[in-house]
């Protein structure tokens, strides 16, 4: 295994930029504050490349953006489950189920994503170059993880599914490095770690996961020697839900000419408005490894929302 690399955290520099209240209402993200005087420096982990697993090639040259990534976006692949295999095998092994799906079902080009984190916590890197990019801070592996986002993010894999029970304490260890590692060398502030959810409307990374955020954040916070405020946050509608919320939305989606009723449901009725409001404005379903899959057509996120908003 080659041997780790250690490097110097630069100062973070703030990027602003939007968060959704609850009641779906765009604001200005307060920037967060950084503090530039602890100058403690982050241990790269160790990540294997696509060489590592004997990735296939691409399809067409990968595209490296002249400007780092605003957001770290985590992930979690749904299939094929949480199994109980922690070997670096395994770990090769889905790296290249993933690329295949990408590359076969998707008709992408390559992996989607840029790292991948297996549950026995190893790291790999997904789509080719991005190691490469990462190392040298400067520039950004264009993937394909978060529609209509993919110039801004950068998209972290984890291997498993998160909805009802947690990362394995070896996954979760192996994301704070990286994500304190890539957080440090593109100069991105914790606020701007993110789940898919907060961009597309998908489940994706899992409820629990998603949870954990605001975890991962302090733990990079604490890793960088630095301060942030919290982001905002959106409410993920799902089919069954009961809420104000989905009053709201359904009362937003009757503005916009939908026939829905309006009592707070999230029935059968409201997931078919939402998923055709969505079409009608060119949101394609969530097409990431994880998100891929035709029940979650008819989710209401932050997108929606966003597009549902009174201007």
């Amino acid at each position: 295994m080659p041997g780790k690399r250690s490097i110097d955290r630069r100062t973070l520099l703030l990027r602003s930029g939007l968060a959704v209240t609850a009641m779906g209402t765009a604001l200005a993200a307060v920037p967060a504050q950084a503090s530039a005087t602890d100058s403690r420096r982050v241990e790269a982990p160790h990540i294997y490349d696509t060489g590592n697993w004997q990735a296939r090639p691409p399809r067409e040259p990968i595209t490296l953006l002249n400007h780092p990534p605003t957001y770290i976006v985590v992930h979690h692949t749904v299939e094929p489950g949480n199994t109980d295999d922690y070997s670096l095998d395994r770990a090769f092994a889905i790296s290249r189920s993933i690329q295949n799906f990408h590359m076969d079902s998707n008709g992408w080009i390559d992996t989607g994503q840029q790292f991948t984190i297996s549950r026995g916590g190893y790291i790999t890197e997904g789509r080719h170059r991005s190691l490469e990019a990462l190392t040298g801070g400067t520039q950004h592996v264009l993937g394909a993880n978060v529609a209509n986002h993919n110039s801004e993010v950068i998209g972290i894999e984890n291997e498993g599914l998160y909805m009802e029970v947690d990362v394995p304490q070896t996954l979760w260890d192996s994301l704070v490095s990286l994500v304190a590692y890539i957080a440090s060398q593109y100069n991105i502030s914790p606020e701007m770690i993110r789940g898919h959810r907060d961009f597309n409307s998908t489940a994706c990374p899992g409820d629990v996961l998603y949870a954990r955020l605001p975890e991962l954040r302090q733990a990079v916070a604490d890793r960088l020697g630095v301060s942030f405020r919290e982001p905002g946050s959106t409410p993920l509608l799902r089919p069954g839900d009961r809420s104000e919320d989905v009053l709201l939305a359904q009362r937003r989606l009757r503005a916009h000419g939908y026939d829905v009723p309006a009592h707070g449901v999230f029935d059968q009725a409201t997931r078919e408005a939402v998923a055709a409001f969505a079409a009608s404005n060119g949101l394609a379903q969530p097409t990431c490894q994880a998100c891929a899959h035709t029940e979650e057509r008819g989710y209401l996120g932050r997108d929606v929302w966003e597009l549902l908003t009174p201007r």
